[in-house]
């Protein structure tokens, strides 16, 4: 019994030294963001206190903490903050081929419509200003239809003993194409006659339906993307003036607890000496 009374009074007496630890952790408050400069000094009678965070695009600038402190005798109060960007910029070379459908091949009707630069912005988010390469310029067919056409030529046979049709050959050859007898008319003169002979043949004609003209641009492109973020917290401090008298109101709440075990710790004595006293008594009455 001694023994179980004994830990009862060391229980509630570790319970009543945590208490006040654990009331001061409560009003500290621990920043989740962490200064990676902290620089302090003299303005006029006042002190300046700047911390330096750097932040990351993930981070939350709302973590940074700008409440009241104490700090050596001074009491600083946020008077300002400052953000810096801090951007990179990666470049590299790129080319890109531009496609245009022209109705013509005629290299000055072409390069009219084909600008000495063009400003692009690729997929991954680079910039730049492109030159034009007119050494890599092709034109080439975009397809190719046929036309069929007539074309006739004529031949005069003179001095023929009649007007016979045998006389005039059925065909010829002019400029490669074979051409067949269409039509003879006739003329006489001095007992001789003049043949005029119309011969027709089919011409096929192989053009382009259209032109498709590439050009190669190529220069350099940028990225910019954004970097850490510099915050600066401004504090200015002013002295802490001492006071007459200055109360921890939280010993309130230790008095009743410490009236509470010093009671206990009586009661204990008592009974212990009230217990050793009858353990005495029935010793000596044996």
């Amino acid at each position: 019994m001694k023994r179980t009374v004994s830990l009862c009074i060391t229980a509630l007496l570790s319970c009543l030294l945590t208490c006040p630890a654990l009331a001061a952790d409560t009003l500290l408050l621990t920043p989740t963001l962490y200064p990676t400069e902290v620089n302090e000094y003299a303005s006029g009678e006042e002190m300046r206190l700047e911390r330096t965070y750097c932040l990351s695009p993930t981070d939350d600038p709302a973590s940074i903490p700008v409440g009241d402190f104490d700090r050596e005798g001074w009491h600083y109060t946020l008077l300002d903050v400052t953000r810096q960007e801090n951007s990179k910029s990666d470049e590299k070379d790129y080319a890109e081929t531009y496609t245009l459908n022209m109705d013509t091949k005629d290299m000055e009707k072409i390069m009219p419509q084909l600008a000495a630069e063009r400003t692009v912005t690729t997929e991954d988010g680079y910039t730049g200003t492109l030159a034009l390469d007119t050494s890599s310029i092709k034109v080439e067919a975009a397809g190719y239809n046929t036309s069929t056409k007539t074309v006739t030529a004529t031949r005069t046979y003179p001095n023929l003993s009649d007007a016979d049709i045998s006389f005039v050959p059925k065909s010829i050859t002019d400029n490669g194409r074979t051409m067949e007898l269409a039509d003879v008319q006739w003329q006489e003169s001095d007992g001789f006659y003049h043949a005029s002979a119309t011969y027709t043949g089919k011409v096929s004609n192989k053009y382009a339906t259209g032109y498709i003209v590439t050009a190669d641009y190529s220069g350099e492109v940028v990225r910019t993307t954004m970097d850490d973020t510099i915050y600066t917290a401004i504090f200015s401090g002013t002295p802490i003036q001492p006071e007459r008298s200055a109360f921890d109101w939280r010993y309130l709440l230790i008095l009743p607890a410490g009236a509470g075990v010093a009671g206990l710790v009586v009661l204990g004595r008592n009974w212990l000496k009230k217990r050793k006293n009858e353990k005495k008594w029935e010793e000596y009455t044996k």
